[in-house]
């Protein structure tokens, strides 16, 4: 038998599990959103108490709480951050009241419980531990600290592992030439280098503009409360705040310039999903890029051998799929269709407020956390580790007839596309053809045709 407690909030009384941390509010979040059994991020949690941390510091320094019941507030958050189960006391579902008002008092409940042991004094999880605050300033500002930690702390890391093991990889195979493809046919060729720095390049500038978009990330609604105009909260919280959560979260965050837009709009957020989006795009190219190059091995491309890492089938023995970029696909796929949900919760900003924090919040964590991951697996298992089929690429080479472009400003493009076209019928290198069909010597075919010479000048001067 469950056993429980009775407690009352300004609605009643309602039970609660005996042994729950947790009061009224969030008992009747739990019973009013039984929707997708999922709790916010633990990131979100975390930068909940770290605001409330905060805000307890800053208002013992406003003569706001009396020092011993700050400091309760300060241990009890620091007891939660330390609490290897910590979410077990935080199981209110995602899809909630939109202000996530839900999460807020859950969060302040907690904390008052945790607080009045320490304190052997009753702490109000309304009056002190969401003194000068209210749920409109406090999960905006939850929520860009939450994907500002997360940025810096796995995302930016994570894209920067992936730049650094994709050069390290194109130096090591910079030497190989491979048929270039566009339309998926064969083209002019590339040397490996090239194609695995083009990865390089696309991840480098994702990274620029996500640090561009996380300086407004670390503008803060903090001390807007209800609407924006600061109610109930000190004219000096703000700054305060901003001090004391920089210490904890060893961060550079400042209050918002207009605390209004801060609490009516994500439209930071919406601009931070719309990059992680594009993120995503880049990492769908690269896996699929991955798996051309390795598919086969006999019937595909086969230019590449990626790493075998499980078996590929239940039934067809030997095979080996490329689990890895086939993962990085989904992963980026769910984060497009996150950025559709931000998109729309980004829309839910009706006049001094948005109603889709909880939603917003969620899917930003979500999709930071999949990139993260999905781009380190991608280096680690796939790139750092693919061996190049040198005799699959110089079979292909030899027999692409586009090489024949080399030869245009001296033949023309109507006789180049002749020659192409033979080559191509009679299944013979170009550089037999041409020989047949143009004045130029064997040698001279041989320096045009050379597919090193026209992939262009090597970036590296020790080569």
């Amino acid at each position: 038998m469950n056993e429980t407690r009775t407690v009352k909030d300004s609605m009643g009384e309602l039970e609660v599990p005996a042994n729950a941390l947790y009061g009224a509010q969030t008992q009747r979040a739990i019973n009013n959103f039984p929707i997708s059994f999922q709790t916010m991020p633990e990131g979100f949690i975390r930068a909940l108490l770290f605001i409330k941390s905060a805000a307890a510091k800053a208002n013992r320094e406003l003569d706001v709480l009396a020092p011993e019941a700050a400091n309760a507030i300060e241990q009890a958050a620091k007891s939660l951050l330390e609490d290897p189960e910590l979410m077990r006391h935080f199981p209110v579902d995602i899809f909630q009241t939109g202000s996530g008002t839900s999460s807020n008092m859950n969060v302040n409940e907690v904390l008052a419980t945790l607080a009045s042991e320490i304190n052997q004094n009753a702490i109000s999880a309304n009056d002190h531990v969401n003194a000068g605050q209210s749920s409109n300033d406090v999960i905006p500002t939850a929520i860009h600290v939450s994907a500002a930690l997360a940025l810096d702390n796995a995302l930016i890391p994570a894209l920067k592992h992936f730049m650094d093991i994709t050069r390290a990889k194109a130096e090591s195979v910079k030497h190989h030439v491979k048929t270039g493809r566009t339309h998926l046919m064969d083209a002019m060729p590339v040397r490996f280098d090239q194609s695995l720095n083009t990865w390089v390049d696309q991840i480098d500038s994702h990274v620029a503009r996500l640090l561009n978009v996380r300086k407004d990330l670390r503008t803060l609604a903090q001390g807007g409360t209800a609407v924006g105009t600061g109610v109930n909260s000190d004219p000096k919280f703000a700054e305060l705040f901003c001090r004391y959560l920089n210490q904890q979260a060893n961060a550079q965050f400042n209050p918002a310039k207009n605390f209004f837009t801060h609490i009516s709009t994500q439209d930071i957020a919406v601009s931070l999903s719309s990059q992680l989006k594009a993120v995503a795009v880049s990492i769908i190219k690269i896996a699929n890029d991955l798996r051309w190059m390795n598919s086969g091995p006999l019937a595909g491309l086969g230019e590449i051998e990626l790493e075998a890492l499980q078996p590929g089938s239940s039934i067809m023995p030997g095979k080996v799929n490329p689990v890895i970029p086939e993962a990085a696909v989904m992963a980026s796929a769910q984060v497009i269709g996150n950025d559709t949900a931000i998109t729309v919760g980004g829309q839910s900003g009706n006049f001094e407020l948005n109603v889709c924090l909880p939603l917003i919040a969620q899917n930003l964590l979500s999709s930071i956390t999949l990139l993260s991951n999905a781009t380190r697996l991608l280096a680690d298992k796939a790139i750092h580790s693919f061996k190049v089929n040198e005799e699959k690429l110089e079979e292909a080479l030899s027999r692409n007839p586009i090489l024949v472009t080399a030869l245009n400003p001296i033949i023309g493009y109507l006789k180049a596309a002749e020659i192409a076209k033979m080559a191509y019928t009679s299944k013979r290198p170009i550089i037999d053809v041409a020989e047949e069909q143009t004045a130029l010597s064997r040698a001279e075919l041989t320096h045009l045709l050379d597919p090193k010479r026209l992939t262009g000048k090597d970036d590296n001067p020790d080569t």
